[in-house]
């Protein structure tokens, strides 16, 4: 299983990191152990900056590469609601080096995805939401997306193939902000409940400031 993510797409998530909108798709991968499978997400010891960025997810049916974006919609059979943690402050401190920030997205339990659904027609005017509690955290819709569902399944088989059981991030819009330990989030698409996670506390000592690498 390849978790496939996309990076600033849209626009005022864009802004909000400070960024130019692309004028492609890009793409970072997880490792297949960033799949917080269980809702159970270990608060990481190397940052003390986690943040939530609350996306539209979508499962791969069937193998293929090299698609065009009329093919692609139709190798994807169902989507739902999911979390791309990011260690924020490590992701800034890599970024600040010309290094590649991958530690500070594919750690260990930093992606979860909710209940799997059929991917309703106009999937693109139903909301999706994330809360702690009854404060709404994030709300975006599809329609917002810089780039259609096709245009992101059909570029990323450019470069990696298609298998069945890969998972596709779309991207966050605007309002990420940070999840604490013991945080209990709840994704929605729609009126529907998709999931829960929970943050827990590492067992592991912290590390400081500045010792990432």
């Amino acid at each position: 299983m390849k978790i496939i993510c996309i990076a600033r797409s849209y626009r005022l998530h864009a802004q909000e990191m400070g960024a130019a909108p692309p004028e492609k798709p890009i793409y970072f991968l997880k490792p297949s152990t960033a799949w917080a499978r269980e809702g159970k997400v270990i608060y990481p010891p190397f940052t003390k900056r986690l943040e939530y960025e609350t996306e539209l997810v979508f499962r791969i049916g069937r193998e293929g590469s090299r698609l065009t974006p009329a093919e692609a919609v139709s190798y994807v059979d169902a989507m739902t609601v999911g979390i791309d943690f990011t260690a924020r402050d490590l992701q800034s401190f890599l970024k600040a080096q010309g290094l590649p920030w991958e530690m500070a997205k594919g750690f260990d339990t930093s992606a979860w995805w909710g209940t799997w659904l059929p991917i309703p027609e106009g999937w693109e005017n139903v909301p999706f939401r994330l809360y702690r509690g009854q404060t709404l955290l994030q709300e975006g819709y599809g329609r917002e997306l810089i780039f259609s569902l096709g245009e992101i399944i059909a570029r990323a088989s450019q470069f990696f193939r298609l298998e069945p059981g890969d998972v596709v991030f779309t991207g966050t819009p605007a309002g990420v902000g940070p999840a604490l330990p013991n945080d209990v989030l709840e994704a929605f698409f729609g009126e529907k409940k998709v999931g829960t996670v929970i943050i827990q506390r590492s067992p592991h000592e912290s590390f400081t400031e500045g010792t990432y690498i």
